[in-house]
């Protein structure tokens, strides 16, 4: 006999005990969340640690004399062209 047939003759049995008001997730259920928040809590360290290495330096904030309204002279040298200017 195999465990599946065996299973099978107790589900009658089981049928008349459940509540089906009163069904939770059980110890699997329990399990499953657990499993979930560890990955998660060795996903959060490994983050801080892969951040932890980032060396990032941030350019200044341009001075009030380099901020200029658009259309002013950019005070570049004539003949060179800025990024965004089409050139000839």
């Amino acid at each position: 006999m195999y465990a599946t047939q065996a299973l099978t003759h107790l589900v009658p049995l089981a049928a008349d005990e459940l509540d089906k008001n009163k069904v939770t997730p059980g110890v699997l259920g329990f399990l499953v969340f657990a499993a979930l928040a560890v990955g998660v809590w060795f996903l959060m360290k490994s983050m801080n640690r892969h951040m932890g290495k980032v060396d990032f330096e941030e350019a200044p904030e341009p001075s009030a004399a380099e901020r200029k309204a658009p259309g002013e002279a950019s005070g570049k040298a004539p003949g060179k062209a800025s990024a965004g200017a089409p050139t000839e």
